[in-house]
């Protein structure tokens, strides 16, 4: 297929280009041999009038233009590719299709695995490709390199549908054997232990409980930073330390690890779980069948 002259696989090439910065492996990526990748790259360098991609040493990095091009070019397949969904339907059963979802480990507990679980069966053909959050994961849905956004309010994109996925409260989470659990745990045993708190992304993005904490004036006082919430039962153990996490996470983790848990001791507000897409994607029929999915498994007793 052309559009103004130009063969629309280009694009695909491109995108493979763009992404793997390797001619070899974009060949890969797309079962071509390296021969025919490298004329599609002499085709767009053409087209673009671009070098999309010059050798450094031993790499190969995206000229200015190719930078440019690329969240627009993401979205455009995007668009492109739930347009195509929409007007053929989607039959999960037999499609073949990955999507990409942007989740903490918790959402990946609480959520998704138990979705995998079962769409193994019911959809084999589906693959979710789950990234971790970082500083820019609402722009990397803007740009189109990702399908879904799960986050907490405060974190979605201004410019896309958001929708609420479910409330979660939070709880206080130790060690078992901590004294502290042995009886009432009260607000001033809370602030005067160490604690483990979790952050995310290069920029050491704070969780919701410590931005919560922070707005109530209640800093607490942190003894070891970790860099997802699967990590912190590791910092816990045989210590005094307590943690703040979701409560479906502390039900999960209490199956595995030696910890206990118990309700905040002062009121502390529920985290607001957020699903997101691009506002492109509204007809991709397959996108809205994962949503519909995804709320299924965040309310399986509903």
């Amino acid at each position: 297929m052309r559009f103004k002259g130009l063969d629309l696989n280009l694009l695909v090439a491109l995108d493979a280009l763009l992404e793997t910065r390797s001619v070899s492996a974009a060949a890969r990526r797309l079962n071509l041999s390296q021969p025919a990748m490298s004329a599609a790259l002499a085709r767009l360098r053409d087209w673009f009038d671009d070098d999309i991609l010059v050798a450094d040493g031993r790499r190969m990095l995206p000229t200015a233009r190719a930078e440019a091009l690329a969240p627009r070019l993401k979205a455009c397949l995007r668009g492109l590719e739930g347009l195509l969904s929409g007007a053929s339907g989607f039959d999960p059963g037999a499609a073949e299709r990955t999507f990409s979802v942007i989740a903490t480990d918790y959402i990946v507990a609480a959520v998704l695995a138990p979705l995998s679980a079962r769409l193994a069966a019911e959809a084999p053909g589906v693959r979710i490709d789950i990234q971790s959050p970082y500083d820019d994961s609402a722009e990397q849905l803007d740009q189109g390199r990702a399908d879904l956004l799960i986050t907490p309010d405060g974190f979605v994109h201004p410019d896309h549908p958001a929708e609420l996925l479910f409330e979660e409260r939070q709880v206080v989470v130790g060690w078992a054997e901590n004294p502290l659990f042995a009886g009432p745990l009260t607000e001033a045993d809370v602030f005067a232990a160490g604690h483990v708190a979790v952050s995310f992304g290069r920029q050491r993005t704070a969780s919701f409980a410590d931005r919560e904490l922070a707005l109530m004036g209640k800093p607490r006082r942190v003894e070891a930073m970790a860099p997802t919430f699967m990590a912190a039962p590791w910092l816990l153990r045989g210590t005094s330390r307590l943690a703040l996490m979701h409560e479906r996470l502390a039900r999960a983790m209490a199956e595995t690890f030696p910890i206990a848990w118990v309700p905040v001791p002062f009121d502390f507000p529920p985290m607001r779980e957020m699903i997101q897409h691009h506002r492109a994607r509204e007809a991709d029929e397959g996108l809205a069948w994962l949503r519909r999915e995804i709320f299924a498994a965040a309310h399986p007793s509903t």
